[in-house]
């Protein structure tokens, strides 16, 4: 193969993984998916319009992988939540492309068929229009609106967004850390809204809860229950921008154990999600060493 094309799809796979991650939710199976589109690509006649082919390509793979997915999550241990990404949206995107990759909002899109996803994805995430995505879904204009218009529907209104500065909401997530490290109850009830819910994903690999706790006051206990246990006096604690989103990452004898992701709403946290399961922490913390090693 020669070096244009290669080069070529190379300059374009950020963009594909962006694509495949927000189809899937799982950053190691959108990249099992980039590596397919290019085999397909390599083997492929030149392409008149490669952005185009490849996002047909990897749009397909994708609604291909999610029919077998939903069986394995349907089976899965415990509540199933997506893989988290240590990213920042890019300074170019727009408010519903940087959305499209909230962790909140990849929550919100397993209510959607495959085919409904894809169709918000591409429309929200990439400013597709209805009639290019007909063109890659394969479907008329009319059945793209529809898809759009259900998967609208399902996902609801987003509610509206705490709109501050990272700054600011980094500063929320560093005051809800020490406030749970030092079991400070009034601080935490103060950055808590009263129907908070807890959410945790260990996959059966390890301990976490298989329902989620509801209202602030029970939510009060886990996270003192949390910030009480030797574990977490031993642990180190740093706050990352997750899925575009300040979060908490924990880490125990330099490994990767845990990412809690805060949903804020009007200054407090509204959903706290946390993955536990080695399995879906392996993406970041291959991230962050990769991170390091370029620092270093």
């Amino acid at each position: 193969m020669t070096a244009g094309p290669l080069e070529e799809f190379e300059s374009a796979r950020p963009r594909v993984f962006a694509l495949a991650y927000r189809m899937l939710g799982e950053a190691a199976e959108a990249e099992d998916v980039v590596q397919e589109a290019y085999l397909r690509w390599e083997k492929s006649e030149p392409v008149g319009t490669p952005p185009a082919w490849l996002t047909r390509v990897v749009t397909n793979l994708c609604l291909n992988r999610l029919t077998s997915a939903r069986a394995r999550r349907e089976r899965y241990t415990g509540p199933w939540l997506p893989e988290p990404v240590v990213s920042e949206p890019g300074p170019a995107e727009t408010a519903e492309q940087r959305d499209s990759l909230r962790y909140g909002v990849l929550v919100l899109l397993e209510r959607l068929t495959p085919a409904e996803r894809a169709a918000f994805v591409l429309r929200e995430g990439f400013d597709y229009s209805h009639r290019e995505i007909a063109d890659i879904l394969g479907v008329t204009e009319a059945n793209a609106r529809q898809l759009y218009r259900r998967a609208r529907e399902h996902v609801g209104e987003p509610r509206k967004r705490f709109e501050a500065s990272a700054d600011e909401r980094r500063g929320i997530v560093e005051r809800f850390l020490a406030a749970t490290l030092d079991g400070d109850l009034p601080a935490l009830e103060r950055l808590l809204t009263e129907d908070v819910v807890a959410w945790s994903d260990g996959g059966g690999k390890v301990g976490a809860g298989r329902r989620p706790i509801l209202g602030r006051a029970k939510v009060l206990r886990f996270l003192t229950g949390l910030g009480g246990h030797p574990r977490a006096r031993a642990a180190e604690f740093t706050v990352e921008v997750v899925n575009g989103e300040p979060a908490l990452l924990v880490f125990e004898a330099g490994a990767l154990i845990a990412v809690m992701v805060p949903e804020l709403r009007d200054g407090r946290c509204a959903e706290i999600r946390t993955v536990l399961n080695p399995d879906k922490l392996a993406f970041a913390a291959a991230q962050l060493a990769a991170r390091q090693g370029k620092s270093g």
